[in-house]
């Protein structure tokens, strides 16, 4: 007992519970292993006595055809019937005792295997086909054999035997002058009988090797075979058969009283030896009592270990702190966000605002009025740019970006990418600006986010044409076949980035600080969208940067190749100048009467019919009294009725009306959601001139 009481709690622990499950499982493997040996006995005994009956019953029931069989073939006038080939003698000696013999054939046959007489009963209602040259071989030399064979009618048991002069009852003396067959159907009749005699359920089943006894049966297994040993089908035998298993029963109960009482001594022992340690635990939690961790460090076992973790807690204080400092260092950066965005927000507005009021001015030069025009526009454009990317922003923190697969040209997406960057660029960069084609091009269609995709490639490209003056900026991809993904790469001979910069450039609310990009201006979120959308297309994203020496961003997502082209359902980009019917009429659905004001001036200019709807209902009220209407502007989001709900009534008056949505809504999402709703086009605000007019000529020329 001493040496016990010295070991510690988990061993003490360990050896009770070895103790005792050591002894259960002894005491259960006894009981367990005796009623197997018992059972496995009575099952075995019973099997076996089953066994036996099943193959004496069988013997038994062919040993009258059998004898019948060896005293027809030692018969002179059969031997003459063979060389005679008397049709009459036959059906008068053999064909008309069929019955007697309770066969349902009876067939003679040459040593050439011809059939020269034959009886049948009405139940086999096909000709014997079984009878081949092999066959006819083996009984020759075995003289008389007993087999089963499968007919259409079902199974069937055959006796053969070679023919014989009536001196020769043993075969032996004479050469046999022909064989006898005889076949009795194994049919419901023979199943009934079998049944009666042994009663047993008696079956047909083509599994030698099944479950012998389950439940409250037994089964004896008779397998019938071919003259040739091959094995047709199990005729199988099922009798009831009974066991009491109450001993099993009191060995379970004996079983679950023991792991009672192990469990209670469990119980007891455990709230002796533990008890006490979780108590000094609770106190240093509740109050952090520094003389109950002395006293948890003085207990056996593991628990001084405890006390030592949680000595060691007052260490860890340390790194909360740090930790403390981190966060506040994030919270600086979001201040130092929030500042940026406020100077970057203000920056456009203040130039909006500003030469707004030099505008009203008398005598202001015309080319001074277009230059602050100019300016207003670039400063508008740039505050929807910071919008966007804010809106974006939040999208992938709340995680509503999804990606939209469609079946994509990649050459043509390329090649689109690099007309509409190009003519970007401004006059006074000294830029060489390429596509380099991948040398093989993907050729097929691929799977992918277009959207996502242009969107990244375009924010690489603008941020390397932002940073470079002079030099070039060039993109391209290769194949990676080996990897099964596609690489593309932006690279710029552009100012570059510092190596102590380059970690946290795809993080948010960071950006590279110095001269030019202050000059240049931004969120810095960019770079952060641009690695979200590659992680959403499952891919990676790199940087490669020297200061002073340009940079290198490639990114590879996986390589899927379409199975069926798909439309994109695009407006053509060519549409410029088409002519524009002057008698249109134009139904607007806008609610702000600034945006209405602006988009009737527009349509004014074209000389179009403009008719005002200021919600969704007055929308398809007005197209209900004026059928005329060619073409409708439909604002998305209006009081009482919306743009989507209204664009349904109004497709059920006339399902061919072109319809436009405009929206303030600008993500890909909500655009996907305005194509797959079927509009004819869509344009986001503010709205732009140019891309109005060419929309609705577009639209216009298919209408």
């Amino acid at each position: 007992m001493t040496k016990i009481n010295r070991l510690s709690i988990y061993s003490k622990l360990l050896l009770l519970i070895f103790f005792s499950t050591t002894s259960f499982i002894l005491l259960f493997l006894y009981l367990f292993y005796y009623t197997l040996k018992q059972e496995k006995e009575v099952y075995t005994m019973t099997q076996k006595q089953l066994n036996d009956e099943v193959n004496s019953l069988m013997k038994l029931n062919s040993e009258s055809h059998y004898s019948t069989l060896i005293d027809v073939t030692y018969w002179d006038a059969l031997v003459d019937f063979t060389q005679t080939k008397d049709q009459k003698w036959f059906d008068k000696h053999v064909g008309n005792i069929i019955n007697m013999y309770f066969v349902e054939y009876i067939g003679i046959y040459d040593l050439q295997g011809n059939e020269i007489g034959k009886k049948y009963k009405p139940e086999l209602k096909h000709p014997i086909r079984f009878i081949n040259k092999p066959l006819l071989n083996y009984v020759y030399q075995k003289r008389t054999t007993k087999f089963y064979v499968k007919l259409p009618e079902g199974y069937a048991e055959v006796f053969m035997a070679t023919i014989h002069p009536g001196n020769d009852p043993t075969k032996m003396k004479s050469k046999p002058s022909g064989f006898f067959v005889m076949a009795r159907l194994l049919n419901q009749e023979y199943i009934n009988r079998l049944e009666e005699i042994s009663t047993s359920k008696v079956s047909f089943s083509y599994l030698e090797k099944e479950k012998l006894f389950y439940d409250n049966f037994i089964k004896g297994i008779y397998t019938l075979k071919s003259w040739n040993g091959e094995k047709i089908g199990v005729l199988a035998f099922e009798r009831k058969f009974f066991v009491n298993f109450k001993a099993t029963e009191r060995i379970l109960a004996i079983i679950l009283i023991f792991f009672i009482l192990f469990l209670i001594v469990y119980v007891f022992f455990l709230r002796r030896w533990v008890s006490t340690p979780l108590y000094l635990i609770t106190q240093i939690l509740e109050a952090g009592n520094k003389k109950a961790i002395k006293r948890l460090k003085s207990s056996p076992g593991e628990f001084s270990k405890i006390g030592n973790l949680f000595e060691e807690t007052f260490s860890q204080r340390k790194q909360l702190e740090k930790a403390k400092a981190k966060a506040e260092e994030s919270d600086q950066l979001k201040t130092a966000f929030l500042t940026n965005l406020s100077h970057e927000i203000r920056t456009p507005m203040n130039a909006i605002i500003g030469f707004s009021e030099l505008l009203k001015e008398n005598g202001l030069e015309e080319s001074e009025k277009q230059n602050y025009i100019k300016i207003i526009n670039k400063s508008g454009v740039n505050l929807v740019s910071i919008i966007d990317d804010l809106i974006e922003m939040s999208k992938i923190d709340a995680n509503q970006i999804r990606p939209n697969i469609s079946s994509v040209d990649l050459e043509s997406c390329m090649q689109e990418l690099y007309k509409s960057i190009a003519i970007t660029i401004s006059k006074d960069k000294n830029i060489d600006f390429k596509w380099i084609e991948a040398n093989p091009p993907i050729t097929s269609k691929v799977l992918l986010d277009e959207t996502k995709f242009k969107q990244i490639l375009t924010n690489l490209l603008t941020n390397a044409i932002k940073f470079t003056n002079q030099g070039f900026v060039e993109f391209g991809y290769h194949l990676n076949s080996e990897k099964l993904q596609i690489d593309f790469f932006v690279r710029d001979s552009g100012l570059g980035i510092a190596q102590d910069h380059q970690p946290f450039i795809f993080d948010r609310f960071r950006r590279v600080d110095n001269d030019y990009s202050i000059k240049e201006g931004g969120l810095g979120l960019g770079l952060a969208i641009t690695k979200a959308y590659v992680q959403l297309l499952d891919g990676t994203i790199e940087l490669e940067s020297e200061l002073d020496q340009g940079s290198l961003f490639t990114f590879s997502i996986p390589l899927v190749y379409a199975t069926e082209s798909t439309d994109t359902g695009k407006v053509s980009e060519d549409s410029k100048d088409h002519p524009i019917d002057k008698s249109i009429t134009v139904l607007v659905a806008e609610d702000d009467n600034i945006n209405y004001l602006l988009i009737e001036n527009l349509l004014i200019r074209k000389d179009f019919n403009v008719i005002r709807a200021k919600d969704g209902i007055e929308a398809v009220e007005l197209y209900q009294k004026y059928p005329q209407i060619d073409l409708v502007l439909m604002d998305i989001k209006m009081p009482r009725m919306g743009g989507y709900e209204a664009f349904e009534k109004i497709k059920e008056i006339n399902a061919e009306l072109p319809i436009i949505a405009q929206t303030a809504f600008s993500s890909s999402e909500e655009i996907e959601k305005i194509n797959t709703f079927g509009f004819s086009g869509y344009i986001t605000k503010p709205i732009d001139k140019a891309t109005l007019y060419d929309l609705i000529s577009e639209i216009l020329k298919h209408y």
